[in-house]
C-alpha cells in the first residue's frame, strides 16, 4: 500500500479502505453540491495531494463513474417509490423518466449512466451493457405486468433501448427554453406512451394464424 498523508489525521488501514473513502467523498460532495467536481476537489476534502486520488481513480471520468455505480441502489430506491401504485406501462414509464431527468439535473454523476463520460456526453454509450443493465433493473422496478402489455425478454430489452435513447436526448440537448416537468410529462404520455402501448397490438398481431 502506497504511502499516504493527511485523510484527516485517520489513515485508511488498506488500499480497499483508501478507494471506498475517496469514492464516499466524491458522492457526499456531489449530493451536497449538486455540481461537477474535480479531482482536486475530492482530494482537499479528504486533506490529501491529487496524486493520492488519482492512485485509486486514474480520472474525473473514472471517479464520477464509480460514484454513479455507487449511486445507483439509491437512486432505484427513490424511482421505484415515485412511480408505487402505476401499473399502467405507458403512466409509469412517463413518470420514470421525467423522474430520472430531474435526478440527472441534481446530482450529475447519475448522468454518467446515460453518456460515456461525466465531461463529453456520446450516444454510442447507450449501446453499453452498463447503460442497458441500469434500464432493465431501474423499469424491473416498476409495477407493470409487462408480459400483459405484450413484452417478452427481446421486446422489453429494445423498449429499454428506446427510452435511454429519448432520455439521451433531453440530457444532452433540453430544449431552449427547457420544458418543465408537467410540459414533458404530456410530450412523453403522447409520444413515447404511445409507442409503449403498440407493442400489445403488435404482439397480438404477431399471434394470429397467417391465412
Amino acid at each position: 500500500m502506497a504511502r499516504r498523508r493527511g485523510w484527516g489525521g485517520s489513515p485508511p488501514a488498506d488500499d480497499e479502505e483508501a478507494a471506498r473513502r475517496i469514492l464516499a467523498a466524491a458522492v457526499e460532495l456531489v449530493d451536497r453540491t449538486g455540481a461537477e467536481i474535480s479531482i482536486a476537489d475530492v482530494a482537499q476534502s479528504l486533506g490529501v495531494i491529487r496524486q493520492t486520488v488519482y492512485r485509486y481513480f486514474p480520472s474525473a471520468d473514472a471517479l464520477m463513474r464509480a460514484a454513479a455505480v455507487a449511486s445507483v441502489e439509491g437512486f432505484l430506491d427513490r424511482l421505484a417509490a415515485h412511480v408505487a401504485g402505476l401499473t399502467d406501462a405507458a403512466e409509469a414509464m412517463t413518470e420514470g423518466v421525467v423522474f430520472t431527468l430531474a435526478e440527472v439535473r441534481r446530482t450529475p454523476h447519475l448522468g454518467i449512466l446515460l453518456s460515456s463520460s461525466y465531461s463529453s456526453p456520446h450516444l454510442e454509450a447507450l449501446a453499453s451493457e452498463e447503460a442497458r443493465a441500469f434500464g432493465m433493473t431501474m423499469i424491473r422496478r416498476f409495477e407493470v405486468d409487462w408480459e400483459s402489455y405484450g413484452y417478452d425478454d427481446d421486446s422489453l430489452a429494445e423498449l429499454v433501448e428506446f427510452v435511454l435513447r429519448t432520455m439521451q436526448s433531453f440530457f444532452v440537448s433540453p430544449g431552449n427554453p427547457p420544458r418543465s416537468d408537467d410540459e414533458l410529462r404530456r410530450y412523453l404520455r403522447r409520444w413515447m406512451g404511445a409507442a409503449i402501448l403498440a407493442q400489445r397490438d403488435v404482439a397480438i398481431t404477431a399471434e394470429r394464424p397467417r391465412p
